[in-house]
């Protein structure tokens, strides 16, 4: 699996690839990720990127012609590096415009040979290069960054930890909050030693050693959590067949003793 990056600040990324679990993918070639500055296809002295908009307006807009000079040395240097033929993988923007990132699309990227991805900055970019060559845009939500690097460190590192071998517990990432192994819901609480800490303790059915109960009460802690801060997540399961009588039951007893510990 190989990204590459196209961004105007690949020094951000330096520490974001050497450090934290994820590491290791990068450090056994398990995922590629190759850093590209726009600024290096750009002409004239001053390696110009950017200019005003036409129309008027504040800020700069990206250009596109060092842009797509980048993405054809991008492309040809992935023919060169696969003799039996380079792999077409997706141009990606991450813009305020793009559909939300979720669980479902970072496993598929997660299955994925990679793709490209394009961290704007100042005002956008010309829409001649997006329409001419993006295709798909990527948001983290109702609100705008500074530029797309931090958007694709989320894309990478969600991609990444998903991959064999990344995580100490090959495990761990099933019971993630949104994962289909968990039916979508959001994840229970965790705790760790000390059994008493300032005052507060451990629940008595982690201690209990039933191994049943503790399932039972993770799975109605998930429901209680997800039915107080996503409760469409919980609608959504309930649509698709996920919830069983004993779930129904205890969000129906939720409902009639909201004060009542899950």
């Amino acid at each position: 699996m190989r990204f590459d990056v196209i961004t105007l600040f690949p020094e951000l990324f330096a520490p974001f690839l050497v450090s934290g679990v994820t590491r290791r993918a990068y450090e056994s070639g398990l995922v590629e990720v190759k850093l590209w500055n726009p600024r290096d296809f750009a002409e004239g002295n001053y390696r110009r990127v950017d200019d005003r908009p036409f129309g008027g307006g504040p800020g700069m807009v990206m250009l596109a012609e060092p842009l797509a000079l980048c993405l054809e040395r991008i492309r040809a240097d992935r023919l060169a590096a696969s003799p039996g033929g380079a792999v077409s993988v997706p141009t990606v923007l991450f813009s305020p415009t793009g559909g939300a990132l979720n669980h479902a699309a970072v496993e598929a990227w997660s299955a994925s040979a990679g793709a490209v991805l394009i961290c704007g900055r100042y005002e956008g970019i010309d829409q001649r290069f997006i329409n001419a060559f993006v295709d798909h845009e990527i948001s983290l939500g109702d609100f705008v960054l500074s530029g797309g690097e931090i958007a694709a460190m989320v894309l990478l590192d969600a991609v990444v930890r998903l991959q064999p071998g990344v995580l100490n517990d090959e495990g761990s990432h099933q019971f993630d909050s949104f994962n289909p192994a968990l039916d979508g819901l959001l994840d229970c609480p965790h705790y760790t030693r000390p059994e008493r800490w300032r005052g507060q303790t451990v629940p008595d059915i982690l201690l209990s050693g039933n191994h049943a109960h503790i399932e039972r009460w993770r799975r109605d802690q998930r429901l209680a959590l997800t039915q107080r801060v996503r409760p469409e997540l919980v609608t959504k399961a309930r649509a698709q067949g996920l919830l069983g009588a004993g779930d129904e039951a205890f969000l129906t007893d939720l409902v009639e003793n909201p004060d009542q510990d899950a």
